[in-house]
C-alpha cells in the first residue's frame, strides 16, 4: 500500500491563544506555530470585554454575596 501526501483545509479548526504579545496558533491541543504582534498595537474588541497586560478580561455582572442565604428564594418569598 502507498501513502499519498494531500493538503488539507484546517482553518475553521485553529484556535489562537495571547501569550506574551503574540497569538499562539494551536490545532485542538497541538501548537501549531505563532503570529508576532506589532509594538503598540491596537486592540479592537466588543464593548464589555478589555485587554490590559498581555490579558483580556469580560465585564460582567455577578449576585452579591454578601448576604447568600437570600439566593435560592421563590416569588412568593420562600427560601
Amino acid at each position: 500500500m502507498t501513502l499519498n501526501k494531500q493538503k488539507l483545509d484546517i482553518t475553521d479548526r485553529v484556535t489562537g491563544k495571547l501569550e506574551n504579545g503574540e497569538i499562539q496558533l494551536y490545532l485542538e491541543n497541538e501548537h501549531i506555530g505563532s503570529i508576532e504582534l506589532p509594538e503598540g498595537m491596537q486592540m479592537k474588541l466588543e464593548h464589555h470585554f478589555e485587554a490590559e497586560q498581555n490579558k483580556i478580561y469580560q465585564h460582567v455582572s455577578v449576585p452579591d454575596q454578601s448576604e447568600p442565604r437570600y439566593t435560592d428564594c421563590d416569588e412568593g418569598g420562600w427560601c
